[in-house]
């Protein structure tokens, strides 16, 4: 079994050393002394989120203060291309759903998108705490896979944001899944994005993405594309996208 993953701030987790020991305090230390339960000789890993990995032993702890034994730090390296989600608002935490499962997917960047059919509407006093409980969600399933490099959760963007950001990265391969569309998302087309720097896939609401979404996201450079036969919720499609991608660039060989 794996070993349970807490955060560490980047400037903390750089003082451990093999050897060592590293008392970590405050939400992180609180969960693995009164949640996990956490007991003297049980392994457990630190991460910073940047990709530094420190496997440490749990010695002591109580309420919201632990202290670790250091057996080794790594520097996990990052995997190329990049993956990117771009995620329609949804209503029902469908969006949610999906950022957790691309998350465990290892997804590197997450775009909130608030199209033309969201139901969902991010306005200046609701923005801040949706996008709270998005941030939330990556930490969460973050620690749940295991990871050492944390997804970034980017600001989020209108259709208009959405496609100055496509016209920004012209590097970033844009793929925008659409069902009615006749490009099929291919294995052999596939097998030739190992060499991008960064790949995006962009996933509409449920109401799907409008006829002027489509044309303005081709017109600043993506490329729509048909994701299999059936067509697939807001939450599930991302998910999907991203497992072929792992499959077909060879990050679960």
């Amino acid at each position: 079994m794996t070993n349970p993953v807490f955060h560490v701030p980047a400037p903390e987790l750089a003082a451990a050393a093999p050897g060592g020991t590293l008392e970590v305090t405050g939400p992180e230390a609180r969960h693995a002394v009164t949640v996990r339960r956490l007991r003297a000789g049980e392994p457990l890993d630190l991460v910073d989120g940047r990709g530094t990995r420190a496997g440490c032993m749990f010695t002591a702890g109580e309420r919201d203060r632990m202290t670790v034994a250091v057996d080794s730090v790594t520097r996990e390296p990052v995997t190329a291309p990049s993956l990117t989600l771009v995620q329609a608002l949804a209503k029902g935490d469908r969006d949610l759903q999906a950022v957790e499962s691309a998350t465990e997917l290892g997804v590197d960047r997450v775009v909130a998108w608030q199209a033309e059919r969201s139901i969902v509407r991010l306005r200046a006093e609701r923005a801040a705490k949706t996008m709270a409980k998005w941030e939330a969600t990556l930490a969460s399933a973050a620690k749940q896979s295991r990871r050492a490099h944390w997804p970034e959760l980017a600001p989020w963007v209108d259709t208009a944001g959405l496609a100055e950001l496509v016209r920004a990265e012209p590097e970033t391969l844009w793929l925008v899944l659409h069902e009615s569309v006749a490009t099929p998302w291919s294995t052999a087309h596939a097998a030739a994005w190992r060499d991008r720097e960064r790949i995006a896939v962009v996933v509409g609401p449920e109401g799907g993405i409008s006829d002027g979404e489509l044309a303005a996201l081709q017109g600043a450079g993506a490329r729509p594309v048909r994701l299999g036969t059936t067509v697939m919720r807001s939450s599930s499609a991302g998910p999907a996208a991203l497992a072929a991608l792992n499959a077909v660039l060879g990050f679960w060989d």
